[in-house]
């Protein structure tokens, strides 16, 4: 399969890009279309890189808006975990599939989920096209039997899936130091480093979490986990809102990626501390942003999520010259892709063909002196006006095949969800 896109805005220039498979072949003025399977018009259009969603739980689209204005403890003691036991893989599948459908039309081409019912997520990720980090959720509860099966259970998703598809990845996703036990920790440390399996966990999310540490351990929370041997380039750690010199320090010398949730954060109020992104970014800590799930969000919109992102670390550091524009677009993509080991993250030959078209005449887009500037702070996912993932065009002029389907299922999937909460 091969796509042409003619007289697009790429790399600050007007040019074509010739697709070929999986990769970007060719970027060169006038390229022949005679030689391509799909001719888009990119003019009026911008090419940029695909955006990377470093933290979410993707099924969590069934649970929008479904336990709003809530204390971040009941909401999850309370609301969530109650209602997530009901879920099926049936449920996770659909709900899971929307999220899909949303992420492509918000511009997302790679997301790291940590979820309840691999196989449901599995499927739907493999049907939509987009590139999945996926993990299941491991939660202990610090049980000696409930380890044992979570642990029996991991091991056949890995036998089930791992290597399967070449766009979806399965990695370890230890819920957080308060949910898994020390022996289950250092069993997914063990095995990571064997298999070479990212490793998907909360951390440091509350004061709460830190104090609670500190008096079962005798160390903050990321000390704990480095004396474990947890720490790697490896490791995805979520929040990281309370952290101190010795912790950064720790995190960015082992490589771990940082994933900053502004959104979600903000939403669920877990404190007075938010990320601490000027003192790890002067480190060179590896920083990705996410959306956390549609129900502490509630939405996927990476470009929503950066502009809070941008904005919130200008107001916290009183410092309107932080995290500008441009350096938020490279953590979107270029740091993603390679924390991931999925190429740069750029539109360059050779480089994975995930590439989002952007609308140049939507409203928001109007004037157009920098166009960094205005996909931070003026538009958001609905200026994609096509997606491309591994070659593969997903969604063309706004459309995506099976739309309307996919949001009826998931309709009648919370429907019935809900007469059983």
């Amino acid at each position: 399969m091969s796509i042409l896109i003619q007289n697009v805005l790429v790399n600050g220039e007007i040019s074509d890009i010739r697709i070929r498979g999986p990769r970007i072949d060719q970027i060169a003025p006038s390229l022949n279309p005679e030689e391509a399977d799909e001719v888009i018009n990119g003019k009026g259009q911008a090419a940029v890189p695909g955006f990377v969603n470093g933290h979410t739980h993707a099924a969590m689209t069934l649970f929008r808006g479904f336990a709003d204005d809530m204390e971040l403890k009941p909401w999850l003691e309370e609301k969530i975990w109650p209602a997530e036991a009901k879920l099926t893989e049936e449920d996770v599948y659909v709900g899971t599939r929307l999220a899909c459908l949303e992420m492509i039309r918000t511009g997302t081409t790679l997301f790291n989920d940590m979820y309840w019912h691999l196989p449901g997520a599995v499927k739907a990720v493999r049907e939509m096209g987009i590139r999945g980090i996926l993990s299941a959720v491991f939660i202990d509860l610090f049980d000696t039997e409930k380890r044992e099966e979570q642990i029996e259970q991991n091991i056949s998703y890995l036998e089930a899936f791992r290597g399967k598809d070449p766009l979806v990845q399965i990695a370890l996703g230890p819920h957080a130091i308060y949910t898994v036990s020390r022996e289950a920790l250092e069993w997914v440390a063990r095995l990571s480093e064997e298999k070479g399996l990212f490793i998907h966990i909360h951390l440091s999310e509350t004061k709460q979490e830190v104090v609670d540490c500190l008096k079962a351990h005798g160390m903050r929370p990321v000390e704990y986990l480095h004396d474990i041997g947890l720490l790697s380039d490896r490791l995805f750690a979520a929040h990281c809102n309370y952290l101190d010199e010795n912790e950064m320090d720790l995190l960015t010398e082992s490589g771990v990626h940082l994933v900053h949730n502004p959104v979600s954060n903000l939403k669920l109020t877990v404190g007075k501390s938010i990320f601490p992104y000027k003192a790890l970014s002067k480190r060179g800590a590896s920083i990705l942003l996410g959306t956390d799930g549609c129900s502490s969000n509630n939405n996927l919109d990476m470009l929503e999520t950066a502009k809070f992102a941008s904005l919130l670390q200008k107001w916290q550091s009183d410092d309107p010259t932080l995290l500008p524009a441009g350096e938020t677009l490279r953590i979107l993509t270029e740091a993603g892709y390679r924390a991931f080991g999925v190429g740069n993250g750029g539109i360059a030959p050779g480089e994975p063909a995930d590439i989002l078209l952007i609308d140049l005449n939507h409203p928001q887009n109007v004037p157009l002196y920098h166009l960094d500037s205005n996909l931070v702070y003026a538009v958001n996912g609905s200026a994609v006006t096509a997606t491309i993932c591994n070659g593969k065009l997903l969604m063309k002029e706004g459309v995506i095949p099976g739309e309307s389907e996919i949001i009826a299922e998931a309709r009648e999937a919370a429907r019935k969800f809900a007469r059983t909460l």
